[in-house]
């Protein structure tokens, strides 16, 4: 079998979630790209519904749904939603997240609880809800983490510690459902020319860092000398939701151009 035919997904179904915009966006097209469907579920369903609206103008093979990760019954719901309109669930990624620039003695009890929530208990929560719909059947999750969890910037403690936390549960859901046949892995994105990148080098500049424009053009990866676009993230998430994936297992793959060695 090829590579190009294991790697294809046509005729099944994966939810992302932050599916609106930047690399959820960007890993919907993929999935797309990839013959798969794609329920997009975001906070924000009209941006969603514009995104797949772009990405799929006939409709057949998106659907937008409200969806808050920090809410179990929101999660269950949209999974309810999804195999409705699809039929079945095959596939998960736990996208959505969100990141606070500041020093981290500023960091106050109530920001790390939110960014710790979102970004590490939203995976969590996430997959809860993916290993629900699958039983039985199996299945396919990835994690967006990020090289912040391995490298750990300053003025984002509480990112690269949620970060951090999704490196390492991906690697215990993949060891502890193994046995249900789900695939667990994470990927680690470095730069990405995303609406995030862009706020984080505006929240820099705000704090007199420089100029956003300049500090966004220097983040660039060295090797790369370009950021690394969205949809280039969405292709390895496809890959690793695949079946030419089962042999990864519990990994967390650095997509950053080159940037984190290890």
């Amino acid at each position: 079998m090829s590579i190009l035919s294991e790697t294809a997904l046509a005729g099944r179904t994966i939810a992302v979630t932050g599916a609106a915009r930047g690399i959820g966006a960007g890993i919907t097209q993929a999935i797309l790209e990839a013959g798969g469907h794609v329920a997009l579920l975001d906070l924000d369903a009209n941006a969603a519904a514009e995104t797949a609206k772009r990405l799929d103008p006939d409709g057949g093979r998106t659907v937008a749904i409200t969806a808050d990760v920090t809410d179990p019954a929101s999660l269950d719901a949209a999974v309810a939603a999804t195999i409705e309109r699809f039929g079945a669930l095959h596939g998960w990624v736990n996208n959505a997240g969100i990141v606070r620039m500041g020093p981290a003695a500023a960091i106050t009890p109530e920001g790390w609880d939110f960014e710790l929530r979102v970004n590490a208990g939203g995976v969590m929560l996430g997959a809860q809800a993916a290993w629900r719909a699958f039983a039985g059947r199996g299945g396919a999750i990835v994690n967006i983490a990020s090289n912040a969890g391995k490298v750990g910037f300053g003025n984002m403690a509480a990112y690269n510690a949620s970060k951090a936390a999704v490196i390492n549960l991906t690697r215990s859901l993949a060891g502890e459902w193994a046995a249900d046949g789900i695939n667990v892995n994470a990927v680690c994105p470095g730069s990405v020319a995303t609406p995030m990148l862009r706020e984080v080098a505006a929240e820099l500049e705000r704090d007199g860092l420089g100029d956003a424009a300049t500090l966004f053009a220097g983040m660039v990866p060295a090797q790369l000398k370009r950021h690394v676009e969205p949809v280039e993230v969405g292709r390895v998430v496809a890959f690793l939701l695949s079946d030419a994936a089962v042999i990864i297992r519990g990994q967390s793959i650095n997509i950053d151009g080159g940037e984190t060695p290890y």
